[in-house]
C-alpha cells in the first residue's frame, strides 16, 4: 500500500508546488489520499472501496462455502467449519456459557473482517486500481478505521453490562473501594485507544517496512519480512478479537456487578 506513497514523495519536487503537495486535513496521514465530499465531511473514498471490495470476497467465500452442505466437510466448508468452532470457543472462553451466543455473532464478524482487511492489504494487488488520487490498500492501515472498530467494542461491552444488569453495571466502578472510580473511568477510556492504536500501529509499520525494503533491497530480499507480516496480520486480529470478547465477558459477568 505504502510502496506507492513513498515512490511519489521520494521523486516529488519542492513544496511550493501545489500539485504535488500532500492534502493537508485534520487527521492523522500518509500521503495522499481520495476524498469524497458529503457536505462539511471529508471522507477517505479509498478506505470505503477497499473495505467493499474485501467485504463482497468474504461475502462470496461464505456464500460459495455454505451453498452446498455435506456431512463429511471438505474444501472451503471444512475451512469454514473450523473458523465457526474457533470463534465459538473464543467466544465462550472469555464471555462465558450464560452469554456467549448472543456475542459470538459480533466478536466473528470483528475477527473475520479484521482478518481479511490486513491480509487484503499485503496480498491483493491494489496498485493495479487506478484513483484520481490517492490509493487503496489495507483499511486497518488507516487510523480512521481502527478507531472506529474500537469504538464499536466500547458500545458493544457497555450495552452488554447494562443490558444484562441494568444499573447495577455502574457498581463495578465503586467497587472494591470508591476510590477506584477515576481510575476505572480512564480505563474505558484506554481500551479504545489501546486496541485502535496497537491495530493501526502493527499494520502501518508492517507496510513501511516492506515498502522501504522493497525500495532498498527488490527481488527476494523482502520476502522473509512479508511472510511475517502475513503471520503478524493474523494475530492482531485475533487480539483484537480476544480483546473484544473479554470486555464484553468482563461486562456481563455477575462478579463484576
Amino acid at each position: 500500500m505504502l510502496l506507492q506513497t513513498l515512490l511519489p514523495l521520494a521523486e516529488a519536487l519542492p513544496a511550493s508546488d501545489p500539485e504535488l503537495m500532500v492534502e493537508e486535513t485534520n487527521g492523522l496521514e500518509i500521503g495522499q489520499h481520495f476524498y469524497w465530499h458529503l457536505g462539511q465531511l471529508d471522507l477517505h473514498g479509498q478506505i470505503f472501496l477497499s473495505s467493499w471490495i474485501l467485504i463482497g470476497a468474504l461475502l462470496t467465500i461464505v456464500v460459495v462455502g455454505t451453498r452446498r452442505m455435506e456431512r463429511k466437510p471438505g474444501g472451503l466448508q471444512n475451512l469454514l467449519e473450523f473458523l465457526w468452532d474457533y470463534i465459538r470457543n473464543l467466544s465462550r472462553e472469555q464471555i462465558g456459557e450464560a452469554a456467549y451466543r448472543d456475542w459470538m455473532p459480533f466478536v466473528g464478524t470483528l475477527f473475520l473482517f479484521i482478518f481479511f482487511c490486513n491480509w487484503g492489504g499485503a496480498l491483493v494487488p491494489w496498485r493495479l486500481v487506478r484513483l484520481p488520487s490517492g490509493e487503496l490498500g489495507a483499511p486497518t492501515g488507516d487510523i480512521n478505521t481502527t478507531v472506529a472498530l474500537a469504538l464499536l467494542v466500547s458500545l458493544a461491552y457497555f450495552y452488554a453490562g447494562l443490558s444484562r444488569k441494568g444499573l447495577r453495571y455502574f457498581e463495578y466502578y465503586v467497587e472494591p473501594t470508591p476510590i477506584m472510580l477515576p481510575f476505572k473511568i480512564v480505563e474505558d477510556f484506554t481500551k479504545p485507544l489501546s486496541l485502535s492504536f496497537r491495530l493501526f500501529g502493527n499494520i502501518m509499520a508492517d507496510e513501511l517496512t516492506v515498502s522501504v525494503l522493497v525500495l532498498l533491497l527488490p527481488l527476494f530480499v523482502p520476502l522473509p519480512m512479508m511472510f511475517l507480516g502475513l503471520f503478524t496480520s493474523a494475530i492482531q486480529a485475533l487480539i483484537f478479537a480476544t480483546l473484544a470478547a473479554y470486555y464484553i465477558g468482563e461486562a456481563v459477568h455477575e462478579e463484576h456487578a
